[in-house]
């Protein structure tokens, strides 16, 4: 079933999402309607929070992005992104590795909106799958990238807060006509 993704103003996405203790049938369902809403949505990634739900989930699927590559270690030995997605990250924990990149980020709870935003290039994630089996990998480019913001995501950081004052600035109009409709439409 494909989900609401919620927009910016919605106070769900300021929040941190809980922790997952256990698989319940509720949760695969969950997981599986955010892939649903994902690829509807034309996204790569989709947080937990974006569909109103404050919990450590987030589901990526990088395939068929060749603009911008991606690469993953498993165990120090390249794998095949193709074959690792689509990636089910349950209560993950990264740490960034290498220096900062610049690149092109957009959010499906921020339409139309894009910015430049500096992260580190590669990213060490831990995290449960969802068979609730743990899984650990280094992801680089724009799947980094990706781990990065749905992280962030779940810890209640949204792209605008690591955009450059000056870019801020530029969008600040239409981050308040957005803001203020979500709250309007919450109403």
């Amino acid at each position: 079933m494909i989900l609401e993704v919620v927009k910016y103003g919605d106070p769900v996405l300021r929040q941190k999402g809980a922790r997952i203790a256990t698989m319940t049938p509720e949760i695969e369902r969950l997981i599986a309607d955010m892939f649903e809403t994902m690829q509807a949505s034309h996204g790569i990634g989709l947080a937990a929070q974006q569909v109103g739900r404050a919990l450590q989930l987030t589901v990526i699927d990088v395939r068929g992005v060749t603009d911008r590559p991606s690469t993953v270690e498993v165990g120090g030995k390249a794998g095949s992104v193709e074959d690792f997605m689509p990636l089910v990250l349950i209560n993950p924990e990264i740490q960034a590795v290498g220096e900062p990149a610049i690149g092109p980020e957009g959010c499906l709870s921020f339409p139309q909106i894009y910015a430049d935003i500096s992260r580190p290039a590669f990213v060490d994630a831990r995290a449960l799958d969802k068979e609730m089996k743990p899984i650990e990998f280094r992801a680089g480019g724009l799947l980094s990238r990706a781990v990065q913001h749905e992280v962030d995501h779940l810890l209640g950081i949204l792209f605008i807060d690591r955009m450059s004052k000056a870019k801020k600035r530029e969008v600040q109009e239409e981050l308040d006509a957005l803001q203020a409709a979500t709250k309007a439409a919450l109403k």
